[in-house]
């Protein structure tokens, strides 16, 4: 039996695993949690992050506008089922030149600390990895950029390792990026990043086709007694487009590059109506996880088909034996 590292948290949102479901993730009965109109001028509202906050839980969400401009906005909830997401987008303190704004999205939130870092792919001529910190989420101070473009969903270890903070990330192009392997970087100060690592990459041929064009961290990396549990996308580019599922996998607790377990077979993947259907249809793209200590609950926030935010749910034990029932033999 493997454990969660960390605290317990008994308001955790959960439902009981349905007698049918096959799969190591099932799906909240009353998806999508949040609609697409969630805020006076969203057409979208997706790959967000969610964290516990004074009892309840904060995020910070991606809100496409109804321009289809993409920014990011703070939400509050009771019960991390119904939010309340404000109607403006967050506003950074910081350096003018760091925080002038071409546009933000995919948004991810660690808890350092006393701090709230938020990373997410910021437009600093082409995209790359935002980072800012906030005690309150409603007071935001933006650092600088962690790396050059181009860059996504850069996802922070919440702790330090060997000394040194951890992030990993999936390097880009400018574009709808058809290729993309995880690396893991190091810095001592939230500043300076390097040491930058291959953790692991796309998957040739059918051994496990649905991550066989790009692959990208999702939400922060889970401590557990075995290493760290990672929950991330993958992508297949098939004749209607790219879809995007979701697998597993283990990394080491000291060395986090080093890859002991990954699931063959992905834990969800786009069957709903609400997950094939949308602006990109046929998405289930995680950006964060809540976890229980004390059960080993695990309730996972994923974008659906980019246009609303669905919940689901799923235990460390069941994501352990996944990974032992359907291994990816060369990780």
């Amino acid at each position: 039996m493997a454990k969660i590292l960390g605290a317990a948290l008994p308001n955790i949102p959960w439902q009981e695993r349905p007698a049918k479901c096959r799969g190591p993730l099932w799906r909240y009965s009353e998806n999508p949690i949040i609609q697409r109109d969630a805020t006076a001028n969203s057409n979208s509202v997706f790959n967000s992050a969610v964290v516990p906050f004074e009892g309840g839980f904060a995020g910070v969400f991606r809100c496409d506008s109804r321009s289809v401009s993409m920014d990011i906005f703070a939400g509050f909830s009771a019960d991390g089922i119904h939010w309340n997401i404000e109607d403006t987008p967050l506003h950074f303190e910081g350096d003018p030149a760091v925080t002038k704004r071409e546009y933000r999205y995919d948004p991810r939130c660690c808890k350092l600390g006393d701090r709230y870092y938020i990373t997410w792919c910021n437009g600093a001529h082409g995209p790359t990895i935002g980072l800012a910190w906030t005690q309150d989420f409603k007071v935001f101070h933006q650092e600088e950029n962690a790396f050059l473009p181009y860059n996504r969903n850069g996802v922070l270890f919440p702790r330090r390792i060997g000394g040194n903070y951890m992030m990993l990330s999936r390097p880009s192009d400018t574009g709808h990026t058809p290729f993309g392997d995880i690396f893991c970087s190091q810095s001592p100060d939230m500043v300076y990043w390097g040491r930058h690592r291959w953790v692991m990459g796309t998957v040739p041929g059918d051994a496990s086709a649905w991550q066989s064009k790009k692959i990208g961290p999702g939400a922060v990396p889970i401590e557990t007694d075995e290493g760290w549990l990672l929950i991330y996308h993958g992508v297949i580019n098939t004749c209607n487009g790219f879809v995007y599922r979701m697998g597993c996998a283990l990394l080491d607790t000291e060395k986090p590059w080093i890859v002991k377990a990954r699931s063959r077979n992905y834990i969800l993947a786009p069957q709903e109506l609400y997950e094939c259907v949308g602006d990109v249809p046929n998405v289930t793209f995680p950006c964060a996880a809540l976890t229980d200590a004390a059960s080993g609950r695990i309730a996972v926030y994923y974008g659906c088909a980019d246009t609303v935010t669905g919940l689901a749910f799923t235990t460390v034990d069941a994501l352990m034996e996944w990974m032992k029932e359907y291994p990816l033999e060369e990780v």
